[in-house]
């Protein structure tokens, strides 16, 4: 690749992203919501407390990664040496995490589609239209060798920091009686 075009390198992952995220926001906009959607139940007292655990777990799952992460390229200071199935241990976490999103993801989008009619479903919308193409994007980071050593910690940590606004959007509002810190009810 002639230099001149190497630069613009970097931009493949935001370009995926964004791909990815106006394709999963068409086809939410695209859907009539259907509230009584049973993959959990067919009320919100059914859905809300399942979909707020297993979006737990994915919180807990980034946060392991983010752990792993920071252990595996040496910026941890640990009293031992770095397991030899640490990176094993870590791709089983994101995969988990990813498999853990799929029916969450489902169900937000066959019951609810894209919901705007307040700040907290603004953006819980907007970042779960957004997760699959940080993951895509954080995928592309880690298996490419041609892009900038920064790319793979700016992508890692957008993608938790999305897992965390989706979790405060969500389970935390559940889990706080349909309210947020700073967001209100």
């Amino acid at each position: 690749m002639p230099a001149s075009l190497a630069r613009f390198r970097p931009l493949a992952p935001l370009l995926l992203a964004g791909a990815i995220t106006i394709g999963v926001y068409a086809w939410a906009k695209s859907v009539t919501p259907d509230y009584g959607t049973s993959l959990f139940g067919q009320t919100a007292a059914d859905t809300l407390p399942l979909k707020s655990w297993l979006a737990t777990g994915v919180l807990a799952l980034a946060l392991l990664q983010l752990y792993t992460a920071l252990w595996l390229y040496g910026r941890l200071r640990r009293g031992r040496a770095r397991p030899r199935r640490l990176g094993t241990a870590h791709r089983l976490t994101g995969a988990t995490a990813i498999l853990l999103t799929l029916p969450i993801a489902y169900h937000c989008l066959l019951a609810y589609g894209f919901e705007d009619f307040d700040s907290r479903t603004l953006i819980h919308a907007l970042a779960g239209c957004f997760i699959y193409g940080a993951v895509a994007a954080k995928i592309l980071v880690v298996r490419s060798r041609r892009l900038p050593g920064w790319m793979l910690p700016l992508a890692g940590g957008t993608l938790v920091t999305t897992v965390v606004v989706l979790w405060y959007t969500g389970a935390l509002w559940y889990f706080n009686d349909h309210s947020l810190p700073l967001l209100g009810g």
